[in-house]
């Protein structure tokens, strides 16, 4: 990490992505490091490409796509040639029109390479690690962020694998990416489990509802239990307590019992800048993350990343 905004730097998120707010006419700078961890020199790609909210996930777009945000963006260097373990930084800069209409963008930043076939062979395989970009635009402040916790489903595969699948409802003004755990107490002589994280990867557009699991081992009892479900995107933060009992396997059992809804701390994070990373070309090999107005001239303060 190279730097982040002093504004969103208690905010896990802009610490992994681009998250704004930024009124039109806006200009904004982010600083890339990019990293080869292997032992050849590599030839990086660095460019902008599409992606959409839909169907609970962040999908990135095929290939080089573009969108109205990519058009906005432009790079101090588009390509890069990287010694054994070397690195380098990349510049971004994203200008917002003046004319841009109110609404949330989405994008990444991606740094490409591609391996040579082996000898006889016929296929290159391309690796790319990617930085994504929430940019809502408008004037005036940030639309707040927020989601809802609604029914707790208890589950057993087939296989007598335990599930918890958590329905959950954004209810504010910009996108989130979900996270979180479950604890089980009161459960039979008093036993207790967990915490247990959900499964990542599931990202709400406004006003748009999808499920979140939690998986269990296979000698779970079937309870009764008391599971605490902390559900979490950057600084907002809510949670629910329901009692569950899971069923024989390959059941789906009653949906839990509300014991308390957890209004636990939460922040919306002010309009600010983001903070960039793209790092470990070799260790994600074969992996493609589908994971007042200031003047112009006048750049926002950043401090450096871990303060």
């Amino acid at each position: 990490m190279l730097e982040a905004p002093t504004e969103r730097r208690a905010d896990p998120r802009a610490l992994r992505y681009i998250v704004d707010h930024l009124p039109p006419g806006t200009t904004i700078k982010r600083q890339l490091l990019i990293v080869n961890r292997t032992d050849k020199t590599r030839r990086v790609d660095v460019y902008p490409a599409a992606a959409t909210v839909e169907g609970a996930a962040f999908r990135f777009g095929e290939g080089r796509a573009e969108n109205e945000l990519t058009s906005w963006v432009t790079l101090d260097e588009r390509s890069v040639q990287l010694g054994p373990r070397g690195e380098t930084r990349v510049r971004a800069t994203i200008t917002v029109p003046p004319a841009a209409s109110r609404g949330e963008r989405y994008g990444v930043l991606w740094a490409s390479t591609t391996s040579i076939p082996r000898a006889g062979g016929e296929i290159s395989q391309v690796h790319r690690v990617g930085v994504r970009m929430y940019l809502d635009v408008g004037a005036g402040g940030e639309p707040a962020s927020d989601f809802s916790i609604g029914e707790v489903r208890p589950a057993r595969s087939p296989a007598g694998e335990p599930s918890l699948t958590v329905q959950v409802t954004n209810t504010g003004g910009r996108a989130i990416d979900l996270t979180g755990e479950v604890t089980l107490t009161d459960g039979p002589a008093g036993s207790r489990a967990g915490p247990f994280p959900v499964g990542q990867g599931v990202t709400l557009a406004p006003g748009a509802s999808g499920q979140v699991i939690a998986r269990f081992p296979a000698a779970l009892p079937n309870g009764p239990w008391k599971a605490e479900v902390n559900l979490e995107s950057g600084l907002v933060k809510r949670g629910v307590t329901t009692q569950v009992t899971f069923p024989d396997p390959g059941q789906v059992g009653k949906p839990g019992s509300v014991v308390s809804r957890i209004v636990s701390r939460w922040t919306v994070a002010a309009a600010a800048a983001g903070l960039l990373l793209v790092g470990g070309l070799a260790v994600l090999v074969r992996r493609s993350r589908r994971s007042g107005r200031p003047p112009a001239s006048q750049p926002r303060e950043r401090v450096p990343a871990g303060r």
